[in-house]
């Protein structure tokens, strides 16, 4: 579909009335609240809708007034107190109410997240004036009006219990005081600071509020200001607010770090923990990681080869039901910030008892898998053990040693080069395994952002040698091996699912690779297909784009203990095993292996996590919701970061790709560093552009110029706005400027 969708410059609006409404019709004047209950006292006593004549009749009116009972009419409509049913009214029939929880968006509407309707339908669309003084994240109650293309609207009846009392905002002063604008454009107010209340918060600065009082629909909320936060133009007091909106846990209660104080190391074998300290375990993880979770030691045999995936015994100091446990499920999983990590456990466990640093003997729960020559998986074993990691690597140490051959060195670790060697060996084999059944391979790399005291020095995009992937590797190994062999063995437990793409999603992404020029597999859809796809892409200037978009076909991986299968894997049994440090569903995995070598029965296992009269399926939903709500504020802090990196460089030119393209003008994505932005069609003045849905381009109606989803362009800086975070730039014909990651940026 071609449409016209701009013209030069800003559209110009025509002239109309002005017109002072309330709820979009006429305020009712004091004949209509007589009127009122007159109507309704009438449809009370009648069983059968009314005509206007039959009503007119009824109350015994004069030809003037009927102006007036149609307009009372649908105002008793509009407030949902009468319904019309063709041409005839009756009283409204009282409207179930529905307990929900409120998604509010940022243009002002929102949807109701019915409790207990299945994942997948359409949520109860919300308009602005049905809100009911509602606000984001609040849980309601929700009456269902009507339905509108195929989807159910409402409004909210009474709000439950309000999801914000507690935000962070930039202070503005006013003569009585001041006012407080919320960080998050979710929540649709400001609310008012009366003198006395402002803690001394100067204009323009970062603050903490709390409402004291949620107002009317009429009068907006009052509140006080419970702590400064400082100047918003800086990284720390970004990070700060992110961490605040999302509402994450920054301290550990006091009970909880005594407990883990109180704690007492293992040292010493015992007769249920097998001694595996012969072995040349080694760990393998970032520059700047302090947790370490996983070690391996691959051996080679006369049938193929043997992996150990040794995990840190995390089961055995954090016992179920105890401080620490509860803490643990309550964060569901540790956040990895720029400047800090929000650990799920306490450091003297993460970083100290449960973490195998090198040459110090530490208790594990290992996985002792056997695989044929040809990387098939022939038997497994599992046992809880004691090791001593040989060494701390690093990817990029890994990546010099075994698949670069750098001489110097390979020289300072040469005893260990022959395990890494079978490692790499085995590794390769069980990736063309995955491959074979069709094991899919996104390739989007992620952004990381550099600090520097309180500046950003850097947001470059993270490299993924050869040594992330046989880690990796190892790691599916030993999670695929553990849930099959607990899926046999019908142990409940929290399995790792992700279910087949959507279908409506997967038609727009069929779309767009057409319009790339993609030549799509002409076979059954299936993780085989998207393997195709992916390939195809490979190395090309598309490739981020095709990735990006067949990763949003994708639902979403999730916990739950019935157990569907990984489609993105191709895997028909999978979990989270190989992170107890840092993931609670890991941690419910470890307690149920241990029960089952222990040869305890199901029935009599206690429940791995702690809240009394929660299941599986309920720890399932929220552990889900908690890896969600890290993923969000990880991304939150990256546009954060991106507009303070980018504020002082209005007017540059950078390289990008057009990530999306729509009636409204261009998405890009800056090259180098995954910076994401928009290029108004209100900018792109040269020519009349139409606006080809299909095949994802804006044309130029005089130039036949066009802008195509996977073009490389250049655009310009035009405005940041740290308030919505949001980037906005125009096309330019300029040549960049030099990568951001050389520039570097000022906070």
């Amino acid at each position: 579909m071609v449409r016209k969708i701009t013209r030069r410059g800003k559209l110009a609006k025509k002239p109309g009335k002005i017109r002072h409404q309330s709820g979009g019709r006429t305020a009712a004047n004091p004949m209509d609240t007589s009127l009122h209950t007159t109507l309704l006292a009438l449809l009370t006593e009648r069983a059968e809708a009314m005509t206007v004549a039959e009503i007119t009749a009824a109350l015994h009116l004069v030809p003037h007034q009927l102006p007036l009972l149609q307009k009372t009419l649908l105002q008793l409509v509009d407030a949902h107190r009468i319904e019309k049913k063709g041409k005839r009214f009756a009283l409204a029939a009282p409207a179930q109410s529905l307990r929900a929880t409120l998604d509010l968006t940022a243009k002002g509407f929102g949807f109701a997240v019915i409790e207990g309707e299945a994942k997948g339908g359409k949520d109860v669309f919300i308009a602005p004036h049905n809100l009911g003084g509602a606000s984001h994240g609040d849980a309601i109650l929700v009456s269902v009006t009507g339905t509108a293309r195929g989807r159910r609207e409402g409004r909210v009846t009474e709000v439950l219990r309000r999801a914000v009392t507690r935000f962070c905002g930039i202070f503005s002063t006013s003569g009585a005081g001041g006012y407080v604008t919320p960080d998050d454009d979710r929540l649709p107010y400001t609310v008012l600071i009366r003198r006395g209340d402002e803690m001394g918060a100067r204009d323009g600065m970062a603050v903490v509020a709390e409402i004291t009082d949620y107002g009317s629909e009429r009068q907006g909320p009052t509140g006080e200001i419970l702590e400064l936060l400082g100047d918003a133009r800086t990284v720390k007091v970004q990070i700060r607010m992110a961490i605040i909106q999302s509402g994450l846990r920054e301290t550990f209660p006091a009970v909880v770090l005594t407990a883990a104080a109180q704690l007492t190391p293992v040292t010493e074998c015992t007769e249920d923990r097998k001694d595996l300290r012969h072995l040349a375990h080694v760990t393998i993880d970032g520059e700047t990681a302090r947790d370490f979770d996983d070690a391996i030691c691959v051996e080679r045999t006369g049938a193929g080869f043997t992996l150990y995936v040794s995990i840190a015994d995390v089961g055995y100091y954090v016992i179920p039901d105890s401080p620490i446990d509860q803490e643990a499920y309550q964060r569901g999983t540790s956040v990895y910030l720029p400047d800090r990590v929000l650990p799920m456990l306490p450091e003297r466990l993460s970083n100290d008892l449960c973490s195998l640093v090198p040459d110090q003997d530490r208790p594990a729960m290992t996985a002792i898998l056997y695989f044929d020559h040809q990387g098939a998986r022939i038997d497994q074993r599992y046992c809880k053990s004691l090791i001593r990691s040989r060494k701390r690597f690093t990817y990029t140490t890994v990546n010099q040693l075994v698949y670069l051959k750098d001489p110097l060195v390979s020289a300072a670790h040469a005893d260990l080069i022959p395990m890494l060697e079978l490692a790499k060996e085995l590794t390769a084999l069980l990736k063309a395994q995955r491959r074979k059944r069709g094991s899919l391979e996104f390739n989007l790399p992620e952004p990381i952002i550099a600090l520097e005291e309180d500046r950003i020095a850097s947001i470059t995009l993270a490299e993924r040698n050869q040594a992330h992937l046989l880690i990796e590797d190892c790691m599916l190994a030993a999670n695929e091996a553990v849930a099959e062999t607990l899926a046999k063995a019908r142990r409940p437990v929290l399995y790792r699912i992700h279910q087949y793409p959507d279908l409506t999603k997967l038609d727009t992404f069929t779309d767009a690779a057409k319009a790339l020029g993609l030549h799509l597999p002409q076979s059954e859809v299936n993780p085989a297909w998207f393997a195709q796809v992916i390939s195809q892409a490979k190395d090309t200037s598309t490739e981020y784009i095709v990735n990006n978009l067949l990763l949003r076909t994708m639902q979403q991986a999730r916990y739950s203990p019935e157990n569907s299968g990984h489609f993105g894997l191709a895997a028909d049994f999978y979990l989270h095993f190989t992170s107890p440090i840092r993931r609670y569903p890991d941690l419910v995995a470890h307690r149920v292996l241990h029960a089952l070598l222990l040869g305890a029965s199901a029935e009599t296992q206690r429940l791995p996590f702690p809240e009394e009269g929660k299941n599986l399926v309920e720890a399932g939903v929220y552990l889900s919701q908690c890896e969600r709500k890290a993923i969000d504020i990880e991304r939150n802090i990256h546009v954060r970061c991106a507009a303070l990196f980018l504020m002082d460089r209005i007017g540059e030119t950078f390289g990008a790709i057009i990530s999306g393209v729509t009636a409204f003008g261009l998405f890009v994505v800056l090259d180098d560093c995954y910076i994401s932005g928009s290029v108004p069609l209100t900018t792109m003045t040269d020519d009349f552009y139409l606006h080809d849905s299909r095949r994802y381009r804006l044309i130029g109606e005089r130039s036949n110029r066009m802008y195509q989803l996977g073009d490389r362009i250049t655009v310009q800086l035009d405005n940041v706005d740290l308030q919505s975070k949001r980037l906005t730039f125009s096309l330019s014909t300029e040549l960049p400027n030099e990568p951001l990651e050389q520039n570097g940026g000022k906070a």
